[in-house]
Protein backbone atom coordinates (compact mmCIF):
# COMPACT_ATOMS: atom_id res chain seq x y z
CA UNK A 1 0.00 0.00 0.00
CA UNK A 2 1.29 3.43 -0.93
CA UNK A 3 2.11 5.66 2.03
CA UNK A 4 -0.40 8.44 2.50
CA UNK A 5 0.61 12.08 2.76
CA UNK A 6 -0.03 12.52 6.47
CA UNK A 7 -0.94 16.13 7.14
CA UNK A 8 -2.59 15.86 10.53
CA UNK A 9 -1.22 17.70 13.59
CA UNK A 10 0.62 14.63 14.83
CA UNK A 11 1.83 12.00 14.61
CA UNK A 12 4.02 13.39 11.88
CA UNK A 13 5.47 11.54 8.88
CA UNK A 14 9.05 10.43 9.36
CA UNK A 15 12.00 10.69 6.95
CA UNK A 16 13.65 7.55 5.63
CA UNK A 17 16.77 7.88 7.77
CA UNK A 18 14.65 8.05 10.92
CA UNK A 19 12.78 4.92 9.91
CA UNK A 20 16.10 3.17 9.33
CA UNK A 21 17.41 4.24 12.73
CA UNK A 22 14.30 2.77 14.33
CA UNK A 23 15.07 -0.62 12.79
CA UNK A 24 18.38 -0.98 14.63
CA UNK A 25 18.85 -3.71 17.22
CA UNK A 26 17.78 -3.17 20.84
CA UNK A 27 20.35 -2.24 23.50
CA UNK A 28 20.63 -2.77 27.25
CA UNK A 29 18.79 0.12 28.88
CA UNK A 30 20.83 -0.54 32.03
CA UNK A 31 24.13 -0.36 30.19
CA UNK A 32 26.74 2.24 29.29
CA UNK A 33 25.47 2.81 25.72
CA UNK A 34 22.04 3.87 26.97
CA UNK A 35 23.59 6.04 29.70
CA UNK A 36 25.64 7.94 27.13
CA UNK A 37 22.59 8.35 24.89
CA UNK A 38 20.46 9.62 27.78
CA UNK A 39 23.08 12.15 28.83
CA UNK A 40 23.36 13.51 25.30
CA UNK A 41 19.59 13.66 24.81
CA UNK A 42 19.04 15.42 28.13
CA UNK A 43 21.59 18.10 27.27
CA UNK A 44 20.06 18.67 23.84
CA UNK A 45 16.51 18.77 25.19
CA UNK A 46 17.53 21.47 27.67
CA UNK A 47 18.92 23.51 24.77
CA UNK A 48 15.73 23.25 22.71
CA UNK A 49 13.52 24.13 25.69
CA UNK A 50 15.93 26.89 26.72
CA UNK A 51 16.26 25.74 30.30
CA UNK A 52 18.86 24.77 32.87
CA UNK A 53 16.25 22.87 34.86
CA UNK A 54 15.94 19.12 35.07
CA UNK A 55 14.43 17.33 32.06
CA UNK A 56 13.09 13.79 31.88
CA UNK A 57 12.01 11.27 29.27
CA UNK A 58 8.95 9.17 30.11
CA UNK A 59 7.59 6.32 28.02
CA UNK A 60 4.07 7.67 27.53
CA UNK A 61 1.96 9.89 25.30
CA UNK A 62 1.78 13.64 25.66
CA UNK A 63 -1.10 13.22 28.08
CA UNK A 64 1.31 11.30 30.31
CA UNK A 65 3.53 14.39 30.43
CA UNK A 66 0.52 16.53 31.36
CA UNK A 67 -0.48 14.09 34.08
CA UNK A 68 3.10 14.09 35.38
CA UNK A 69 2.90 17.86 35.74
CA UNK A 70 -0.20 17.57 37.91
CA UNK A 71 0.64 14.58 40.12
CA UNK A 72 4.13 15.78 41.02
CA UNK A 73 3.23 19.30 42.11
CA UNK A 74 -0.32 19.26 43.52
CA UNK A 75 -2.37 17.64 46.25
CA UNK A 76 -6.07 16.82 46.46
CA UNK A 77 -7.95 19.96 47.46
CA UNK A 78 -5.44 22.38 45.93
CA UNK A 79 -6.92 25.32 44.05
CA UNK A 80 -5.95 25.09 40.39
CA UNK A 81 -6.70 27.55 37.59
CA UNK A 82 -7.16 25.80 34.26
CA UNK A 83 -7.10 28.08 31.23
CA UNK A 84 -8.76 26.50 28.22
CA UNK A 85 -9.14 27.58 24.60
CA UNK A 86 -10.15 24.18 23.29
CA UNK A 87 -10.10 20.40 23.50
CA UNK A 88 -6.64 19.95 24.99
CA UNK A 89 -7.02 22.78 27.46
CA UNK A 90 -10.11 21.02 28.74
CA UNK A 91 -8.13 17.79 29.06
CA UNK A 92 -5.55 19.48 31.28
CA UNK A 93 -8.37 20.58 33.57
CA UNK A 94 -9.86 17.08 33.51
CA UNK A 95 -6.57 15.65 34.80
CA UNK A 96 -6.62 18.17 37.62
CA UNK A 97 -10.15 17.08 38.50
CA UNK A 98 -9.16 13.42 38.41
CA UNK A 99 -6.58 13.98 41.13
CA UNK A 100 -8.99 15.74 43.45
CA UNK A 101 -7.92 19.32 42.88
CA UNK A 102 -10.43 22.15 43.09
CA UNK A 103 -10.25 23.21 39.47
CA UNK A 104 -11.49 26.62 38.37
CA UNK A 105 -11.92 26.72 34.61
CA UNK A 106 -11.37 29.94 32.71
CA UNK A 107 -12.59 29.14 29.21
CA UNK A 108 -12.34 31.07 25.95
CA UNK A 109 -14.09 30.51 22.63
CA UNK A 110 -12.61 28.03 20.19
CA UNK A 111 -10.45 29.94 17.73
CA UNK A 112 -9.67 32.65 20.28
CA UNK A 113 -6.54 32.95 22.44
CA UNK A 114 -6.63 33.35 26.19
CA UNK A 115 -6.86 37.00 27.28
CA UNK A 116 -4.06 37.90 29.75
CA UNK A 117 -6.22 40.65 31.29
CA UNK A 118 -9.01 38.21 32.14
CA UNK A 119 -6.43 35.86 33.63
CA UNK A 120 -5.11 38.75 35.72
CA UNK A 121 -8.60 39.55 37.02
CA UNK A 122 -9.12 35.93 38.04
CA UNK A 123 -5.76 35.80 39.83
CA UNK A 124 -6.51 39.00 41.72
CA UNK A 125 -9.93 37.67 42.71
CA UNK A 126 -8.37 34.48 44.09
CA UNK A 127 -4.76 34.69 45.26
CA UNK A 128 -4.72 31.12 46.52
CA UNK A 129 -4.05 29.20 43.31
CA UNK A 130 -1.39 26.51 43.65
CA UNK A 131 -0.90 26.22 39.88
CA UNK A 132 -2.09 27.60 36.56
CA UNK A 133 -2.54 25.19 33.67
CA UNK A 134 -2.13 26.57 30.16
CA UNK A 135 -1.97 25.02 26.71
CA UNK A 136 0.59 26.84 24.60
CA UNK A 137 -0.65 25.68 21.22
CA UNK A 138 -4.24 24.44 20.91
CA UNK A 139 -3.99 22.07 17.99
CA UNK A 140 -7.76 21.56 17.88
CA UNK A 141 -8.24 25.15 16.70
CA UNK A 142 -4.85 26.21 15.36
CA UNK A 143 -4.40 28.90 18.01
CA UNK A 144 -1.09 29.75 19.67
CA UNK A 145 -1.59 31.39 23.04
CA UNK A 146 0.51 34.46 23.94
CA UNK A 147 2.47 32.37 26.41
CA UNK A 148 5.12 34.92 27.34
CA UNK A 149 2.48 37.53 28.21
CA UNK A 150 0.40 35.00 30.12
CA UNK A 151 3.43 33.91 32.14
CA UNK A 152 4.20 37.53 33.00
CA UNK A 153 0.66 38.06 34.27
CA UNK A 154 0.80 34.90 36.39
CA UNK A 155 4.18 35.79 37.91
CA UNK A 156 3.19 39.41 38.60
CA UNK A 157 -0.12 38.58 40.24
CA UNK A 158 0.36 35.26 42.03
CA UNK A 159 2.81 32.73 43.39
CA UNK A 160 1.23 29.94 41.35
CA UNK A 161 3.21 27.33 39.51
CA UNK A 162 3.09 27.65 35.72
CA UNK A 163 2.40 24.27 34.11
CA UNK A 164 2.43 24.33 30.31
CA UNK A 165 1.09 21.81 27.83
CA UNK A 166 3.49 22.29 24.93
CA UNK A 167 2.79 18.97 23.25
CA UNK A 168 2.04 20.52 19.85
CA UNK A 169 4.35 23.55 20.08
CA UNK A 170 7.70 22.56 21.57
CA UNK A 171 10.49 22.20 18.98
CA UNK A 172 8.35 24.09 16.47
CA UNK A 173 7.82 27.32 18.37
CA UNK A 174 10.02 29.22 20.79
CA UNK A 175 9.53 28.39 24.46
CA UNK A 176 11.96 30.32 26.67
CA UNK A 177 11.30 28.13 29.69
CA UNK A 178 13.61 29.81 32.19
CA UNK A 179 13.25 33.37 30.93
CA UNK A 180 9.46 33.16 31.02
CA UNK A 181 9.38 31.52 34.43
CA UNK A 182 7.73 28.26 33.38
CA UNK A 183 7.89 25.53 36.01
CA UNK A 184 6.96 22.53 33.88
CA UNK A 185 6.90 22.16 30.12
CA UNK A 186 5.13 18.99 28.96
CA UNK A 187 5.65 17.74 25.43
CA UNK A 188 5.85 14.53 23.37
CA UNK A 189 7.89 12.90 20.64
CA UNK A 190 5.31 12.54 17.84
CA UNK A 191 5.01 16.24 16.98
CA UNK A 192 7.71 18.72 15.93
CA UNK A 193 10.40 16.44 17.36
CA UNK A 194 10.14 14.23 14.23
CA UNK A 195 9.86 10.93 16.05
CA UNK A 196 7.12 8.33 16.48
CA UNK A 197 4.70 8.38 19.43
CA UNK A 198 5.89 6.89 22.68
CA UNK A 199 8.08 9.33 24.60
CA UNK A 200 6.79 12.15 26.79
CA UNK A 201 9.21 14.84 27.97
CA UNK A 202 9.02 17.30 30.84
CA UNK A 203 11.16 20.05 32.29
CA UNK A 204 11.03 20.49 36.06
CA UNK A 205 12.07 23.72 37.80
CA UNK A 206 13.40 24.27 41.31
CA UNK A 207 10.04 25.74 42.27
CA UNK A 208 8.36 22.60 40.95
CA UNK A 209 10.68 20.49 43.13
CA UNK A 210 9.63 22.49 46.19
CA UNK A 211 6.03 21.77 45.32
CA UNK A 212 6.90 18.10 44.84
CA UNK A 213 8.02 17.84 48.47
CA UNK A 214 4.55 18.79 49.72
CA UNK A 215 2.56 16.98 47.01
CA UNK A 216 0.37 14.16 48.29
CA UNK A 217 -1.19 13.15 44.97
CA UNK A 218 -0.90 9.38 44.41
CA UNK A 219 1.85 8.51 41.95
CA UNK A 220 4.16 5.71 41.01
CA UNK A 221 4.91 5.37 37.30
CA UNK A 222 4.79 9.16 36.89
CA UNK A 223 6.71 9.90 40.11
CA UNK A 224 9.38 12.29 38.85
CA UNK A 225 11.68 11.47 41.79
CA UNK A 226 12.19 8.02 40.30
CA UNK A 227 13.25 9.56 37.00
CA UNK A 228 15.62 11.92 38.80
CA UNK A 229 17.22 9.15 40.87
CA UNK A 230 17.69 6.85 37.89
CA UNK A 231 18.98 9.65 35.65
CA UNK A 232 21.85 10.07 38.11
CA UNK A 233 22.99 6.54 37.27
CA UNK A 234 22.23 6.89 33.54
CA UNK A 235 19.14 4.72 33.49
CA UNK A 236 15.36 4.95 33.15
CA UNK A 237 13.25 3.75 36.08
CA UNK A 238 11.19 1.60 33.72
CA UNK A 239 11.79 -0.05 30.35
CA UNK A 240 11.80 2.73 27.73
CA UNK A 241 10.42 2.70 24.19
CA UNK A 242 13.88 2.20 22.72
CA UNK A 243 12.96 2.57 19.05
CA UNK A 244 11.39 5.95 19.76
CA UNK A 245 14.38 6.98 21.85
CA UNK A 246 16.70 6.13 18.94
CA UNK A 247 14.64 8.32 16.61
CA UNK A 248 14.39 11.13 19.14
CA UNK A 249 18.13 11.09 19.77
CA UNK A 250 18.71 11.54 16.05
CA UNK A 251 16.20 14.38 15.83
CA UNK A 252 17.62 16.22 18.83
CA UNK A 253 21.12 15.98 17.40
CA UNK A 254 19.88 17.34 14.08
CA UNK A 255 18.10 20.23 15.77
CA UNK A 256 21.27 21.29 17.54
CA UNK A 257 23.28 20.96 14.32
CA UNK A 258 20.76 22.91 12.24
CA UNK A 259 20.30 25.60 14.89
CA UNK A 260 17.20 25.97 17.02
CA UNK A 261 16.45 29.47 15.75
CA UNK A 262 16.55 28.21 12.16
CA UNK A 263 14.04 25.50 13.02
CA UNK A 264 11.66 28.00 14.60
CA UNK A 265 11.98 30.25 11.57
CA UNK A 266 11.28 27.40 9.17
CA UNK A 267 8.10 26.50 11.05
CA UNK A 268 7.00 30.13 11.00
CA UNK A 269 7.63 30.46 7.26
CA UNK A 270 5.75 27.31 6.30
CA UNK A 271 2.86 28.29 8.57
CA UNK A 272 2.56 31.63 6.76
CA UNK A 273 2.83 29.82 3.43
CA UNK A 274 -0.04 27.53 4.43
CA UNK A 275 -2.28 30.40 5.48
CA UNK A 276 -1.53 32.30 2.28
CA UNK A 277 -2.32 29.28 0.11
CA UNK A 278 -5.62 28.76 1.93
CA UNK A 279 -6.53 32.42 1.47
CA UNK A 280 -5.63 32.18 -2.23
CA UNK A 281 -8.37 29.58 -2.79
CA UNK A 282 -10.94 31.76 -1.00
CA UNK A 283 -10.85 30.21 2.46
CA UNK A 284 -10.39 31.92 5.82
CA UNK A 285 -8.16 30.92 8.71
CA UNK A 286 -9.98 30.35 12.00
CA UNK A 287 -7.80 32.41 14.38
CA UNK A 288 -6.48 35.91 13.87
CA UNK A 289 -3.11 36.08 12.14
CA UNK A 290 -1.19 37.15 15.25
CA UNK A 291 -2.40 34.11 17.17
CA UNK A 292 -2.19 31.54 14.38
CA UNK A 293 -0.16 28.44 15.17
CA UNK A 294 3.21 27.74 13.57
CA UNK A 295 2.58 23.98 13.68
CA UNK A 296 -1.04 23.50 12.55
CA UNK A 297 -3.43 25.65 10.51
CA UNK A 298 -7.18 25.52 11.09
CA UNK A 299 -9.14 26.50 7.97
CA UNK A 300 -12.83 27.47 8.01
CA UNK A 301 -15.08 25.68 5.55
CA UNK A 302 -18.12 27.07 3.70
CA UNK A 303 -21.35 26.50 5.66
CA UNK A 304 -22.73 24.11 3.03
CA UNK A 305 -19.74 21.76 3.31
CA UNK A 306 -19.68 18.67 5.51
CA UNK A 307 -16.14 18.75 6.85
CA UNK A 308 -16.13 15.10 7.91
CA UNK A 309 -17.06 13.94 4.41
CA UNK A 310 -14.60 16.38 2.87
CA UNK A 311 -11.69 14.90 4.84
CA UNK A 312 -12.73 11.38 3.82
CA UNK A 313 -13.06 12.36 0.13
CA UNK A 314 -9.59 13.92 0.10
CA UNK A 315 -8.13 10.77 1.64
CA UNK A 316 -9.93 8.51 -0.85
CA UNK A 317 -9.18 10.56 -3.97
CA UNK A 318 -5.77 12.08 -3.25
CA UNK A 319 -4.30 9.86 -0.51
CA UNK A 320 -3.78 12.94 1.65
CA UNK A 321 -4.85 12.79 5.28
CA UNK A 322 -6.05 16.09 6.77
CA UNK A 323 -7.32 16.67 10.29
CA UNK A 324 -10.97 17.40 10.92
CA UNK A 325 -12.58 19.60 13.55
CA UNK A 326 -13.24 18.49 17.13
CA UNK A 327 -16.14 19.19 19.49
CA UNK A 328 -17.85 22.48 18.50
CA UNK A 329 -15.65 22.69 15.41
CA UNK A 330 -16.48 19.20 14.13
CA UNK A 331 -17.42 19.38 10.46
CA UNK A 332 -16.69 23.12 10.32
CA UNK A 333 -12.94 23.22 9.77
CA UNK A 334 -10.05 21.23 8.35
CA UNK A 335 -6.63 21.25 9.93
CA UNK A 336 -3.32 20.97 8.13
CA UNK A 337 -0.34 19.97 10.23
CA UNK A 338 3.00 21.48 9.24
CA UNK A 339 5.33 20.50 12.04
CA UNK A 340 8.58 18.61 11.81
CA UNK A 341 9.64 17.10 8.48
CA UNK A 342 7.58 19.15 6.05
CA UNK A 343 8.21 21.04 2.81
CA UNK A 344 6.16 23.55 0.85
CA UNK A 345 5.40 20.94 -1.81
CA UNK A 346 3.53 18.90 0.82
CA UNK A 347 1.41 21.94 1.65
CA UNK A 348 0.74 22.73 -2.00
CA UNK A 349 -0.48 19.18 -2.58
CA UNK A 350 -2.81 19.39 0.41
CA UNK A 351 -4.25 22.77 -0.57
CA UNK A 352 -4.72 21.71 -4.19
CA UNK A 353 -6.58 18.60 -3.06
CA UNK A 354 -8.74 20.74 -0.80
CA UNK A 355 -9.46 23.20 -3.62
CA UNK A 356 -10.36 20.53 -6.17
CA UNK A 357 -12.59 18.67 -3.72
CA UNK A 358 -14.45 21.85 -2.79
CA UNK A 359 -14.91 22.73 -6.46
CA UNK A 360 -16.55 19.35 -7.10
CA UNK A 361 -19.06 20.03 -4.34
CA UNK A 362 -20.08 23.49 -5.58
Amino acid sequence: MEDSNLRIPGPVPLPKDTLEIMSRQMINHRGLEYAMMLEEMSSNLKSVLMTKSDVYFITASGTGAMESAIVNTTSPGDNILSISIGWFGQRFGDISDAYGCKTTRLEFESGEPADPEKIKKELLKNNNYKAVLITHNESSSGVRNPLKEICEVIKDNSNALILVDAVSSAAGTRISTDAWGIDIVATASQKSWIAPPGIAMISFSEKAWKAYKSSSSPKYYYDVKQYKDYLEIGQPPFTPALTTMFALQNSLNRMIEDGIENIFEKHSEIAKFTRTKANDIGLQILPKEEFASDTVTAIKLPENIDGKKLVNDIKDNYNIVLGGGQQKLAGKIVRIGHMGWIEKKDIEDAINALKETLNKKN
